[in-house]
């Protein structure tokens, strides 16, 4: 009898650049989010007790921001092993807006129980913002370190990320290098750049040019199954 493998989701919606509105409704909204992912992702993990979990930690990318739950790629990944008959269950913990900075500080709420494999997509919001690269390089050892140090065992994977030349190309160079020193240090699973053959063409992102289509998320699916693969 074929195991049907549940799609564990939170969504939250809150754009990369909020217009209009002040800073005290983006904190108040932020926090009303944040608690309601919290209290989803609650709810998924302990229905994710007997099998294998897959936890995406990330952002809008992640979130699947401006689609259908069911096409984000998390979803996709999950029907994926379904197709498999593959015992894991994925637990989409992708918040819309997150740096690395506050994943760190969210991070002990999503690591509740056993992860078998985190896959860490997060700095893409740092580099936007034009956030200090030591910054971003600390924050995302740190939550490499803390989940190491809940479960040695948890296999992790980091997701590459680049970003437009707005900061100048030095900046720019220096944030691309960022992930592919931590993998090699941290003895990490790395995808090179989670969104390879969907940036930078109209077609496969959404009108903002940052987030995927579902088209997109397609591709962005096939690029972490090529490393998540190895690990099942």
């Amino acid at each position: 009898m074929r195991i049907f493998l549940k799609f564990s989701y939170f969504f939250v919606f809150l754009g990369m650049v909020s217009c209009g509105d002040t800073a005290t409704k983006k904190a108040d909204e932020q926090t009303t989010n944040e608690v309601k992912a919290k209290t989803e992702v609650d709810s998924e993990i302990s229905k994710a007790k007997d099998t294998k979990t897959i936890l995406f930690f990330g952002n809008s990318l992640t979130a699947g921001y401006g689609l259908d739950t069911k096409e984000s790629f998390p979803s996709l990944i999950q029907n994926r092993l379904d197709s498999l008959d593959l015992n894991y269950t994925v637990i989409n913990a992708g918040l819309s807006g997150e740096t690395t900075a506050a994943g760190k500080n969210r991070l002990g709420w999503v690591l509740k129980q056993k992860v078998d494999i985190f896959v860490l997509e997060l700095g893409a919001n740092d580099g936007l913002r034009g956030i200090p690269l030591n910054e971003t390089r600390s924050n995302l050892q740190t939550i490499i370190d803390v989940v190491r140090d809940k479960n040695a065992e948890t296999k992790i994977i980091l997701a590459g990320m680049q970003i437009p030349p707005n900061m100048g190309q030095g900046y720019t160079r220096e944030f691309r290098t960022i992930f592919p020193d931590l993998a090699e240090k941290n003895d990490l699973q790395l995808i090179p750049f989670l969104l390879d053959g969907v940036a930078g063409k109209p077609e496969l992102n959404l009108p903002d040019g940052i987030h995927p289509t579902a088209e997109g998320q397609k591709i962005v699916t096939n690029n972490v199954w090529a490393v998540l693969e190895e690990l099942l």
